[in-house]
């Protein structure tokens, strides 16, 4: 952890809604004048679009289960929790982008699918902040967890990822249903061994958890929204956490434990500003003080 130099994580897996969060959070930077250095946690994945589909189809015709973008083979975690130890150190830093898409990638001309060469951070930010899929990793050789001051985790129930990863897959990007199904299996080991012990570690939880039927994700027509939805808030330390205030301010909100606040899933955006702004405040007060 850095006082001077502190470090936000959000951490989830695909289709979780860390795009979302990390959204509130550049709104919670802009209105409160944070100069945050932004890490997409795709650019530290180890290999191409090209580069990781042709692993995968090498591996599957040996009869073996091919990579996946959850496990440590895929991804460059050593490169990471250096980047989040120099970081909180000297408050520098290198990152690079992953090109998503077309437009993207003409603009830099590059490929889809591929980097930007690395970079040296901005200097004198004001914290750095991850969005991605391993900010708080832990494996036999790395602990992300250790260098962040604030690790929050986004995670739908295994069902509702599935449906939102089965809909932006047919539909926006041409695979077939079986193709998709492959994918969810070929990754599970990895999602069971990477992903999900990642939730141990945050500090706070954001679960979302569909109020329709989601029993076969593979037949569902349509993503469950946020107004059929709820949203489970788990805080690792409740000690502190004004749960009065937050239910007062969060119409139809309740305690489902001593340590857990459930609220609609419309109220996902107010929750995170109420409950994250004031611990934005404190770790840049205390930087104030260090620097």
């Amino acid at each position: 952890m850095s006082m001077k130099h502190p470090i936000i994580v959000v951490t989830g897996s695909s289709g979780a809604g860390t795009t979302t969060v990390r959204h509130t959070f550049e709104a919670i930077f802009w209105r409160e004048k944070v100069n945050a250095a932004i890490i997409e946690g795709d650019s530290y994945h180890r290999y191409t679009r090209e580069e990781i589909s042709a692993l995968i189809t090498d591996a599957e015709n040996r009869g073996e289960r091919g990579i996946s973008h959850f496990g440590p083979e895929a991804n460059l975690f050593e490169e990471l929790e250096n980047l989040f130890r120099t970081y909180g150190e000297s408050g520098s830093g290198q990152r690079r982008h992953y090109l998503h898409s077309v437009e993207e990638a003409a603009r830099r001309g590059l490929k889809v699918g591929s980097f930007t060469p690395w970079e040296d951070l901005p200097p004198d930010t004001d914290c750095l902040f991850y969005e991605g899929l391993h900010g708080a990793v832990v494996t036999d050789k790395v602990n992300t967890c250790r260098h962040a001051d604030l690790l929050i985790g986004v995670a739908p129930i295994t069902n509702l990822e599935w449906i939102q990863k089965i809909h932006r897959d047919t539909r926006t990007r041409g695979y077939s249903m079986e193709a998709v199904q492959d994918t969810i299996l070929r990754r599970m080991h990895d999602y069971v061994h990477y992903i999900v012990p990642q939730f141990t570690h945050t500090h706070i939880n954001f679960q979302r958890v569909p109020m329709v039927d989601t029993s076969n994700p593979f037949i569902a027509r349509d993503i469950p929204t946020a107004d059929e939805s709820m949203v489970i808030i788990r805080f690792r330390d409740p000690r502190g956490v004004d749960f009065p205030y937050l239910l007062r301010m969060i119409h139809d909100s309740f305690m489902s434990r001593a340590n857990t606040i459930v609220v609609p899933g419309g109220k996902l955006d107010l929750a995170m500003q109420l409950i994250i702004t004031p611990l934005i405040w404190k770790l840049m007060e205390r930087r104030r003080q260090w620097v």
